[in-house]
């Protein structure tokens, strides 16, 4: 036997004894903690950098509404002018004659601390944003549960994405076990001269394909990892595993096909109705901007007056008044008016993108409806062809082993048996994807 020969039946015999899983993926580190599709979800719904920026978000919108109604509350304010006349002011007064006479009056040095508080009673910028405060909050809130579903949706699809190459890489390790023992019972068939030495080079062949596929597999787990951990918000240098019940992934592909299609539940509507509701408080908001601005205030002054600089200070004349201030825009240029008619476009725009809208989430749900039963037809395709693919490899094995058929008959019935494993595999992850759109698009993936 040459040295390549028994090389390929030492590899041979390696592999018929190589361990594949059986429910439970395969990890990057076998200490490493162990996350179910739940946990990973729950991971992300905390650690997810965009929703912890969308959280920040609501947290924004209070603090602008604080800001934008801090107005109604009182505004209190201290100035002081101090003052300096290198000429003191003319004034004309009548002497005892009758006669005008001019005069300087005042005092040289000046000091005028004035306290004054203002309350504003009306205003119509204050009005809308009293009305508005709540759906800006509404609007962050919608934001994050936006983030919140699109978080769920995605980590869900790249964890599926995941367990289909952990389960191909267990079918491949399956199928290269399998196939050095068909190497191995292929050799001594050869060295007792039942078969050629082309089955056995056909053997090596197929095992070597084997082999290539599965080292092809292994290395696309990594990444795969790498881009679960970016999704989840989770650090490059943490180490973790994941980890499935088959049964119940089996039982979680079912959905009730015959629920109506509800434009209310998608976010991305909730978001516009919200948005059209801001738009109308704008409307209402020009149509009332001619009203008048009325408020209050109360200045309270401490005059300091001297001839001399060094005794500014020494005396005091305080005085203080009360009043009420109203001002009503009587012309602006047409600036309210044409601010109006703005604001009601704005609003015609909001109906058309609702049209728009509408239309675009009938599309995907029809797509994602269309997707999910043709990919629950072909699941069941692919698990028939599953066990027939086994039953007659079985077959083709005992007839071979019987001198009955050639060996490429055997090949021919590992092909069909390998592609139809890996089908049957891609068939139900797929189903599962397809099931996150369907619910994604239905609006019934809720994260509170």
């Amino acid at each position: 036997m040459s040295l390549i020969s028994k090389c390929l039946f030492s590899l041979a015999l390696c592999f018929s004894f190589l361990p594949f899983s059986n429910g439970q993926a395969t990890a990057v580190a076998d200490t490493a903690q162990a996350f179910t599709l739940k946990q990973c979800v729950e991971y992300a719904l905390k650690r997810e950098p965009h929703l912890n920026q969308s959280l920040i978000g609501v947290d924004i919108a209070k603090a602008t509404n604080a800001i934008n109604l801090a107005g109604w509350l009182p505004q209190a304010n201290i100035s002081g002018n101090l003052t300096h006349y290198n000429t003191l002011p003319t004034s004309f007064v009548k002497n005892s004659g009758g006669t005008l006479v001019q005069q300087k009056t005042g005092v040289v040095n000046t000091f005028n601390p004035i306290l004054s508080v203002t309350q504003t009673i009306f205003n119509p910028s204050l009005l809308y944003a009293a009305r508005s405060a709540h759906l800006y909050v509404e609007q962050a809130e919608q934001i994050t549960d936006s983030t919140k579903i699109f978080i769920v949706a995605t980590v869900s699809k790249t964890f599926y994405s995941l367990l289909l190459t952990l389960e191909q890489i267990n079918v491949l390790r399956e199928d290269t076990a399998r196939l050095g023992k068909n190497l191995h019972d292929t050799y001594h068939q050869y060295v007792s001269g039942i078969v050629d030495e082309t089955d056995y080079d056909e053997a090596g062949i197929s095992l070597n394909n084997s082999k290539a596929q599965l080292k092809q597999a292994e290395e696309s787990v990594r990444p795969q990892y790498a881009l679960l951990k970016q999704v989840m918000g989770m650090q490059p240098e943490q180490q973790f595993n994941v980890m499935y019940d088959t049964t119940q992934m089996k039982e979680d592909i079912a959905f009730d096909t015959t629920q109506s299609l509800e434009y209310k539940k998608r976010i991305e509507i909730q978001q516009l109705q919200t948005t059209k509701r801001i738009q109308d408080q704008q409307v209402s908001y020009y149509s009332n901007a001619w009203l008048p601005t009325v408020g209050a205030f109360f200045d309270y002054d401490l005059a300091f007056q001297n001839n001399e600089f060094g005794s500014l200070f020494s005396n005091s004349y305080p005085y203080s008044y009360i009043g009420l201030s109203v001002t009503m825009p009587i012309f602006t240029g047409f600036a309210r008016t044409q601010s109006l008619r703005r604001a009601r476009l704005e609003s015609k725009v909001l109906d058309w993108s609702e049209v728009d809208l509408k239309s675009q989430i009938y599309s995907e749900y029809t797509n994602a409806l269309g997707n999910y039963k043709s990919n629950l037809y072909n699941l069941d395709i692919m698990r028939d062809n599953v066990n027939l693919a086994r039953k007659t490899y079985d077959i083709v094995t005992l007839q071979y082993a019987q001198g009955v058929v050639a060996y490429l008959n055997v090949i021919t019935a590992e092909s069909n048996l390998i592609s139809s494993e890996i089908g049957y595999q891609n068939a139900l992850f797929q189903l599962l994807s397809s099931k996150i759109d369907l619910e994604k698009s239905m609006g019934v993936i809720t994260v509170k």
